[in-house]
């Protein structure tokens, strides 16, 4: 049997988004989540958009975009890929990808990867409970590179208040810190200045920020991602105010801002220093991703 692969169009969004519906049993995705991830995509590409059909029904769905000079390499990924199960096992995942990696290849793309998209991510990886997602990423030629985690908060176990040296003054960020918060984000952490945009959309601004002598020198933020979500991060301290608690204070505030929006429990993607949040927090590992990669050229 014959599929119609053709590109992505607007008036597709509502069977893709059933399709997610249907097929990422272990996550729920939202409308809104869906439109967040595919329009909101700092490098969204219609041409790197793609979908199988049988007669009028989609039955796969692939979303690919790209990062140009991460530390010198351009980065394409998969951000997004999805086919009914009882379509499966017929090559229609093979046949969108290789239009996207077609395409990414003549943008001097250096390396694919699937799922941990700097700025603008559903899932920082594959969970591995995806069997086939997993089958997919090795029968394409990719490996495994590293793993990352993502823990669980209890909001209802603390009040979420510490105190910190009264010399630094910790508040939510405004207007008038804007240039600040993103010139140490340009210095240190350049690759977050997006998701320190959105968070700046929201309403309050769901950023605080750590002062030394008047200059902005840490900040956290959260619901920056995954907006609908009670998603922390991303958070950053300058090494002049690294152990003097100020991470803690910052990880903290934003806590706080998601326990008074009635979230029972916060979440912390794609963590480094498990250690930290476990000591401060209490968090507990809920999800485990492994992060895939090859090379094109």
């Amino acid at each position: 049997m014959s599929y119609q692969i053709r590109k992505y169009q607007e008036e597709d969004f509502q069977q893709v988004l059933s399709l997610c519906q249907k097929s990422f049993i272990f996550d729920e995705i939202s409308e809104d989540i869906l439109r967040e991830k595919i329009d909101a995509d700092p490098f969204y590409d219609k041409d790197l958009l793609w979908l199988t059909c049988d007669c009028d029904q989609i039955v796969g769905f692939m979303m690919g975009t790209y990062r140009m000079d991460i530390r010198g390499i351009n980065y394409g990924y998969i951000k997004l890929m999805v086919v009914d199960e009882t379509y499966r096992r017929r090559g229609i995942a093979r046949r969108m990808y290789q239009l996207i990696e077609d395409m990414l290849g003549q943008r001097n793309i250096d390396v694919m990867r699937l799922g941990d998209v700097p700025m603008n991510y559903f899932m920082p990886g594959i969970d591995p409970r995806y069997t086939p997602a997993l089958c997919f990423a090795m029968r394409m030629g990719f490996e495994r590179f590293s793993d990352t985690s993502n823990l669980l908060v209890d909001l209802s176990q603390q009040n979420w208040e510490v105190e910190i040296n009264e010399e630094i003054e910790v508040k939510r960020a405004d207007e008038n810190d804007r240039s600040e918060v993103f010139e140490l984000i340009e210095e240190h952490w350049a690759l977050w200045r997006y998701e320190l945009e959105m968070a700046y959309q929201n309403q309050p601004v769901s950023i605080h920020i750590a002062k030394e002598k008047g200059k902005v020198k840490a900040f956290s933020a959260h619901s920056a991602n995954n907006k609908s979500m009670p998603w922390f991060g991303p958070m950053g301290t300058h090494p002049d105010l690294r152990g003097k608690g100020v991470g803690k204070k910052l990880l903290f505030e934003c806590l706080k801002d998601l326990k008074e929006k009635a979230f029972q429990q916060a979440i912390i993607p794609w963590v480094g220093p498990i250690d930290f949040y476990a000591h401060h927090t209490g968090a507990k590992v809920d999800r485990v991703f492994w992060r895939y990669e090859k090379e094109i050229k």
